[in-house]
């Protein structure tokens, strides 16, 4: 099972760009109305989580489960490290190199205990194993939000396309089928 987790992590990369790859600069950077990340500011924040979070906090766990874990900001990263003037291809690159590095760490690692837990000051213990599990789940909370992002742009392009009566993206299986 572990490999299957290490699996999906190796793979998600390709997901990322093969997603990317359709997007504009401009519709990289577009922001829906409710204030939700834009493509380019998911990607951004997959690469810090990447090297900031969850191999951080991972490989501290297996060697000093009492050390303090590093701090995290996500939402204060977007705008620090400036995420919307940022290159897309250049950060899904990022990604893919940073991933690569995690996997080949996961898998230099020789007999790790996925019990030991970090006492967490707000969740309580949290197992290596659940870092390792909740990785991957990451990945697939953020390609979601990728997949909604690219179907509002296809609602946005559709009704641009008729003006007077819009296209709309009903078909598209919100019927119930």
């Amino acid at each position: 099972m572990i490999e299957q987790l290490v699996l999906r992590l190796e793979r998600a990369p390709s997901v990322i760009a093969a997603m990317t790859a359709m997007v504009s600069p401009d519709d990289a950077r577009l922001k829906p109305a409710s204030g939700a990340w834009s493509i380019l500011e998911i990607v951004c924040h997959l690469v810090d989580e990447e090297t900031d979070d969850f191999r951080a906090r991972l490989e501290l766990t297996q060697r000093d489960p009492a050390a303090p874990w590093p701090g995290i900001d996500p939402e204060g990263w977007a705008t620090r490290r400036e995420y919307q003037k940022q290159d897309l291809g250049a950060k899904v690159r990022a990604f893919a190199e940073e991933r690569a590095r995690s996997v080949a760490w996961l898998r230099s690692l020789r007999d790790p205990d996925w019990q030991v837990a970090h006492n967490h000051p707000r969740f309580g213990p949290i197992r290596a194993g659940d870092l390792l599990c909740a990785w991957p789940a990451h990945d697939a909370l953020h390609i979601r939000q990728i997949a909604k992002r690219l179907y509002e742009l296809a609602a946005r392009d559709g009704a641009a396309m008729s003006p007077g009566k819009p296209f709309v993206t009903r078909y598209a299986g919100e019927w119930g089928a």
